[in-house]
């Protein structure tokens, strides 16, 4: 299941920002190629999939605005490619996105897509059972 689309990334960085990146056979550029954002969108689900599957259930049902975010700074990273430079805005924001996923993954970060959560299972008070004690001050007071 993709996270994002198409228009998820021309709303986040626009239009000409994706049309810079992806257009490679016209000249000048003009138009957004579909194959090559596609490949760059399902590439950065891939790498979120591998984060998010050892934690949640996937296909996910909701997709959390967060995790929105995360793919389409991961995508436009891939849509850089060699161009992004180490101290880039867009390698900084591929280095936060990735290290959200991790968090995710190690179970400190919990996504949620933004409903009430679940109120916890009630129950009554915690019964605790156990046999006689054997040894106690009375009977080792000979020793």
């Amino acid at each position: 299941m993709a996270y994002l689309t198409k228009q998820g990334l021309i709303d986040r960085f626009g239009e000409l920002e994706l049309v810079q990146l992806t257009d490679r056979s016209n000249i000048p550029v003009s138009t957004v190629d579909d194959v090559v954002v596609g490949r760059a969108i399902d590439d950065a689900t891939a790498l979120a999939d591998g984060y998010l599957a050892k934690v949640l259930a996937l296909p996910l049902s909701v997709v959390p605005p967060v995790l929105e975010k995360t793919v389409a700074d991961i995508a436009r990273y891939y849509l850089y490619g060699d161009r992004a430079d180490k101290d880039s805005q867009i390698t900084r924001a591929f280095n936060e996105a990735t290290s959200f996923l991790r968090d995710v993954s190690r179970g400190l970060v919990q996504l949620t897509d933004g409903a009430e959560a679940p109120k916890p299972a009630g129950g009554g008070q915690v019964q605790v059972s156990a046999p006689a004690r054997v040894f106690s001050r009375d009977s080792l007071r000979g020793f």
